[in-house]
């Protein structure tokens, strides 16, 4: 599973999570900041991506057009950045099953 972690996280993230989910990525280092959420969203769909974020309009996105891409709704507030890390690093195995399903599009985590 590959992660696409919006702007509104801290790049320093993706270094402390790549080893259990390779290949993803922050949309700064891909060159997508400020770029309007129907963009990231569709580039997080024709690359096969994961959207991590803490935004609501993607919340809304998501009930909209559900899958994919696949969101994850960190429902988290101002917190430090290890408490996301922490958040991505435990919830493995239930993003994994998120992942698989073919019946869910939404996973809120807090």
């Amino acid at each position: 599973m590959k992660l696409l972690l919006d702007e509104n996280l801290s790049d320093r993230i993706i270094h402390r999570i790549v080893d259990l989910y390779p290949n993803s990525e922050h949309i700064k280092t891909l060159g997508l900041i400020n770029t309007d959420d129907a963009v990231i969203w569709e580039f997080a769909k024709t690359n096969g991506f994961v959207l991590v974020s803490k935004d609501s309009d993607f919340h809304q996105r998501s009930l909209l057009y559900s899958y994919p891409p696949k969101f994850i709704y960190l429902r988290v507030g101002n917190c430090p950045t290890s408490k996301i890390i922490k958040i991505l690093r435990d919830n493995l195995d239930t993003l994994i099953q998120f992942e698989s399903s073919e019946m869910e599009s939404l996973l809120m985590l807090t």
